[in-house]
């Protein structure tokens, strides 16, 4: 019996060790994943109100006045994982450091159901990544779409004026999925799109 109530104990200690470790990994997450957004230059969980503190903290204030001896060209992407049609209206728009400026997407939902979805946006060069800020942007937040809906959906960005002299050209990609389900077979993605 004392083997017994000594083999309960140890199993309940390594139980217990168990637990504490399996907390402090979860708790450990989201620093990591934060770390590995960082790192890869993907933004999934911003808030609109980080961008909007970013865009107009004390330490900006200096590069907010618009730069126009200088012009960036900002390409625009779009991927969909799942039944949509989702795509910028411009290829493309030249821009001045530190000025406001806006872009459209739009999304049709292709199902006889609604969907909810989600945008990741990724930034190319990375380096860019820090000085590409959204004022608004669809990414903020899930988008329901009902059965065969389209959607126009504004980006607001500005680009810091203390953007590197040697960067000329920055990609915004999206890309746009289906929450709730599992990821679709390759085959059945809808072709990358730069718009029209």
């Amino acid at each position: 019996m004392t083997v017994t109530h000594s083999a309960n104990r140890q199993i309940l200690l390594k139980l217990l060790i168990a637990s504490v470790m399996m907390f402090g990994f979860g708790y450990a997450l989201v620093p990591m994943y934060q770390a590995l957004c960082k790192a890869t230059g993907i933004n999934v969980v911003t808030s609109k109100n980080d961008y909007g503190v970013r865009a107009f903290s004390a330490n900006r204030v200096g590069n907010t006045q618009v730069d126009y001896s200088r012009k960036v060209t900002i390409e625009f992407d779009s991927n969909s994982r799942g039944p949509f049609t989702f795509k910028p209206v411009k290829n493309f728009l030249e821009v001045h450091p530190g000025e406001m400026t806006e872009i459209v997407y739009e999304v049709t939902n292709n199902l006889d159901r609604s969907v909810d979805a989600q945008a990741i946006p990724s930034y190319a060069p990375k380096s860019a990544t820090e000085f590409f800020t959204k004022l608004e942007c669809f990414c903020f937040q899930q988008q329901t779409l009902a059965a065969h809906e389209m959607k126009k959906m504004p980006v607001v960005f500005v680009i810091d004026a203390g953007l590197p002299q040697d960067v000329k050209t920055i990609t915004l990609s999206y890309t746009f999925f289906e929450l709730g389900v599992g990821v679709p077979p390759a085959g059945s993605t809808t072709p990358k799109s730069k718009g029209v």
